[in-house]
């Protein structure tokens, strides 16, 4: 049985900008991009929460849901700083780390004999010790799967913890909501309660065969979560599986003319990231991502074993066929990487020349 930590910071983007900057205490916080150039909110304090400010959320509408919201830019060479200290607490009590992002990771304390072998006391111990580092608090959850340890990371926010023993784990998962498994979004819920399936007690009630006909390779997934069986052990090395680059436009355009007007500073800029990142990989498919004015987005994506220029073009003009006379807010482009080899791969191709248009 192992013993899992899922390590979560609280706020962190927000967390490290009041500590920085004592006035901000206390008040509602973003961390994010100005209303006035479609900026997007990255992460609030708890106190912006309050009003229904969340991450992913324009700034413009944050601001109508929260008028006194300070809008904080983000200062991500500081956010790695404090995750880097933040890593090294971690790697005193264990060396099975699997980074999630800046602020998450799960540990494996399993081998561990500080505290005790106590993986609770362990997580008391690493929150304490990332307090007197940098400042910051930190949730934890602490369980023998995965899964269960993200979901109890969650439970005693912020500053807290949650332990899930092995005995808890059948009366724990009857009544948990599906909706709280990762892989479970907004569209495969939806799926799941037409079908009647709203908890992880209904899925062990259910007919597990139609399960699988439904979902596939996901249904068997279900079918384990839902009984509290999570058998992944952690994954220490962490494979790139794409590189991409987008930008959020300051009005909406609406024109293929428009969007290819954007379109060469996106994938110079994406050939500078593959260049530094990805450059001894393989790519497998080239992506164009368009964002409309309602917030709903669309991808095209096409195989291919080299970075075309032109493909991007090609996909574009795929895109711009779902617009329905929708405005786009946003556009990128992207490159799937396949696994690490020895041919180097990067976008060598010149930038056509485009008549913009306007």
């Amino acid at each position: 049985m192992r013993k899992i930590i899922h390590v979560d910071m609280d706020c962190f983007y927000a967390a490290v900008e009041m500590r920085d900057f004592p006035e901000l205490r206390g008040k509602p916080i973003a961390v994010g991009g100005r209303s006035d150039r479609r900026g997007v909110i990255s992460t609030c304090n708890y106190e912006a929460r309050q009003f229904g400010v969340r991450s992913a959320m324009a700034s413009a509408y944050a601001l109508r849901l929260c008028p006194d919201l300070i809008l904080v830019p983000g200062r991500m060479d500081v956010y790695k700083q404090a995750s880097a200290q933040i890593r090294q607490v971690f790697e005193r009590y264990t060396d099975l780390i699997e980074p999630l992002s800046l602020d998450e990771a799960y540990l494996d304390v399993t081998d561990c004999q500080l505290h005790r072998g106590s993986a609770t006391l362990i997580a008391e111990a690493i929150r304490q010790e990332i307090f007197e580092v940098t400042g910051l608090t930190a949730s934890a959850g602490i369980a023998p799967v995965k899964f269960l340890a993200k979901i109890a990371s969650d439970l005693n926010k912020p500053n807290g913890q949650f332990v899930i023993t092995p005995e808890m784990i059948p009366e724990f998962v009857k009544s948990l909501p599906l909706i709280k498994i990762p892989g479970v979004g907004k569209v495969t819920a939806s799926k799941l309660e037409q079908m009647g399936l709203l908890t992880c007690e209904d899925v062990q009630n259910y007919n597990h065969e139609t399960l699988i006909q439904r979902f596939g390779k996901f249904g068997h997934v279900l079918i384990e979560r839902a009984q509290g069986i999570d058998p992944r052990a952690l994954s220490t090395h962490r494979e790139r599986k794409s590189v991409g680059v987008e930008t959020t436009l300051a009005k909406d355009i609406h024109t293929l003319e428009q969007c290819k007007a954007v379109m060469p500073q996106l994938i110079q800029e994406l050939g500078a990231r593959v260049t530094r990142s990805a450059k001894s990989r393989p790519i497998h498919k080239q992506v164009v991502k368009l964002k409309f004015d309602d917030f709903k987005q669309t991808t095209i994506e096409h195989r291919s074993d080299e970075v075309s220029v032109n493909l991007f073009y090609q996909l574009l003009e795929q895109a711009m066929d779902r617009r329905e006379g929708r405005g786009i807010r946003l556009l990128g482009v992207s490159v799937g990487l396949a696994s690490a080899s020895n041919s180097p791969q990067q976008i060598s191709a010149p930038t056509p020349q485009l008549d913009l248009g306007f």
